[in-house]
C-alpha cells in the first residue's frame, strides 16, 4: 500500500491530538528507525524517552516472544508471576517497599494521588487532601494529573479542573516551605522537568525538599515517568540527591516500549491502599511485565554498566553543545541537562530546527517552543552523537547564513 495513502486514511480517520510529523515509521533496531519508503533515520527523541534501551533490544524482544507463548492476559485477582518477580526486582534496587502497576505515567500519578490523600484522610483527617506541584511541570493528560500540571496551555479549555492542587516556582525550596497549610498532604516533583524544558534543579534542591516534607510531615512524591530506568545516569533520578522519597511513578522506559506504569511507596504509605481502593485490568499483565523485567534486567547487568555508558554520553553531548553554544551565540541561549536527558534552548522556533532534523534523517523533539529536547537510547555511541552534533552546525549556519 502507498505511504500517501495512508496518511489520507490517518487524515480521514485519526482525531486530531497529534501534530504529526509527514513520515511513517515501519522498523527500528538499535539508535536507528526506518519509514515505509526505507529511508534510515538516526533517533534522539526515543518515543520521547520510552526505548532506552535502543529499538526492539534483542533481551525484550525474546522475553515478549516467549511469555506470548505462554500467556498474554489474566485477571488481577489471580496472582501473576512475572508481575510479582518484576515488583521484588524493583524494590531490591530503589527505597520503596510496594508496587502499583498500571498502564502509563498518567496513571502512575493518579494512583499517587489518590494514595496520599488516602494515607493522609486515613492519618490526619479528610481536611488534609491538597497537594503541591511546581510550575512549568508534566504530570499527564488525564483530569487529575492534568490539574497536577503547571501549565495552563495544556489546562485550556479542560475547566472545572480538579480542586485540592496549588502551585509554587521549581527549583524553590522556600517557595515550598510558604506554601505548606494546615491542609498539604503532600509535594509532587520531577527530578528535571522536562516537558517544561530540561530544567535541571541546584544539586541540593531535593534534599531541601525533602527536610520540609519531613518537618511538615507531608508525604514526597517524585514523578520519575521521564527521568527514571536510567535516563539520568543513575536508575533513578533522585539518587542524585542522596535522598529517599515516600513515593515515586514510573513509566516510558519502564517497558522498551509496551504500555506499563507503576506507582512505587514505602511500606507506611502503601498501607493506605486495601482490596478494593485502587484497580487497573490490564495493569501488569504477564506480558508487560516479562517486557519490564528483561528491561530492568538489561539495566543492572554488567555492574550498571549502561548506566555508566549514559553518564559518560551526557558528558560528551554536553560538551559538544557546549560547544556549539560558542560557535553560534546568536542562535543557542543556553545549553542544560543530566545525563541523556539534554535540552538546547534557542532563540529560533524549534519547530523549523525539527522539520530539518528530520529532513537529514535525525530525529529530535521540542519541550515547548524554544528548546530542543534531546532522549537519544542509552547506548548511544560517540559516532552516533557526532551524527546529531554535525547535524545541528549545519543547521545553525544555515540559519545564520541566511540572517
Amino acid at each position: 500500500m502507498e505511504t500517501s495513502e495512508i496518511l489520507q486514511w490517518a487524515e480521514k480517520y485519526l482525531m486530531k491530538t497529534y501534530s504529526q510529523m509527514p513520515v511513517i515509521l515501519v522498523k527500528g533496531k538499535g539508535c536507528y528507525v526506518y519509514d515505509s519508503e526505507g529511508k534510515q533515520y538516526i533517533d534522539f527523541a526515543s518515543g520521547i524517552s520510552v526505548t532506552s534501551l535502543g529499538h526492539c533490544p534483542a533481551k525484550v524482544v525474546q522475553a515478549i516472544q516467549d511469555q506470548a507463548g505462554r500467556l498474554l492476559h489474566v485477571s488481577n485477582l489471580y496472582y501473576i508471576e512475572p508481575q510479582i518477580r518484576l515488583a521484588k526486582l524493583l524494590v531490591d534496587n530503589c527505597f520503596a517497599d510496594r508496587v502499583f502497576f498500571c498502564n502509563s505515567g498518567a496513571e502512575a500519578n493518579e494512583a499517587a494521588i489518590k494514595l496520599a490523600r488516602a494515607y493522609s484522610h486515613a492519618n490526619y483527617g479528610p481536611d488534609r487532601h491538597e497537594i503541591i506541584t511546581c510550575y512549568g511541570s508534566f504530570h499527564g493528560r488525564t483530569l487529575a494529573a492534568l490539574t497536577a500540571t503547571g501549565q495552563e496551555k495544556f489546562q485550556k479549555g479542560f475547566a472545572p479542573l480538579v480542586p485540592g492542587f496549588s502551585y509554587i516556582p521549581f527549583n524553590d525550596a522556600k517557595a515550598l516551605q510558604q506554601a505548606v497549610t494546615d491542609k498539604t498532604c503532600a509535594f509532587m516533583v520531577e527530578p528535571v522537568q522536562g516537558e517544561g524544558g530540561v530544567v535541571v534543579p541546584d544539586k541540593d534542591y531535593l534534599k531541601k525538599v525533602k527536610a520540609i516534607c519531613e518537618e511538615r510531615e507531608i508525604l514526597l512524591i517524585v514523578d520519575e515517568v521521564q527521568t527514571g530506568m536510567g535516563r539520568t545516569g543513575r536508575l533513578f533520578a533522585y539518587e542524585h540527591a542522596g535522598i529517599m522519597p515516600d513515593m515515586m511513578t514510573l513509566a516510558k522506559s519502564l517497558g522498551s516500549g509496551v504500555p506499563i506504569g507503576a506507582l512505587l511507596a514505602i511500606e507506611r504509605v502503601a498501607s493506605a491502599f486495601g482490596p478494593g481502593s485502587h484497580a487497573s485490568t490490564f495493569g501488569g499483565n504477564p506480558l508487560v511485565c516479562a517486557a519490564a523485567f528483561a528491561t530492568l534486567e538489561s539495566l543492572l547487568d554488567n555492574d550498571g554498566a549502561i548506566l555508566k555508558h549514559c553518564q559518560v554520553m551526557g558528558d560528551y553531548l554536553m560538551a559538544s553543545f557546549e560547544g556549539l553554544k560558542i560557535e553560534f551565540p546568536s542562535i543557542i541561549e543556553d545549553v542544560r541537562g543530566l545525563g541523556l536527558m539534554l535540552g538546547i534552548a534557542v532563540n529560533v522556533e524549534c519547530r523549523e530546527v525539527v522539520n530539518r532534523c528530520l529532513e537529514k534523517g535525525v530525529l529530535i523533539i521540542c519541550a515547548g517552543t524554544k528548546v530542543l529536547r534531546f532522549l537519544p537510547p542509552l547506548i548511544l555511541s560517540k559516532d552516533e552523537a557526532n551524527i546529531l552534533v554535525n547535524t545541528l552546525r549545519e543547521i545553525f549556519t544555515e540559519m545564520v547564513n541566511r540572517i
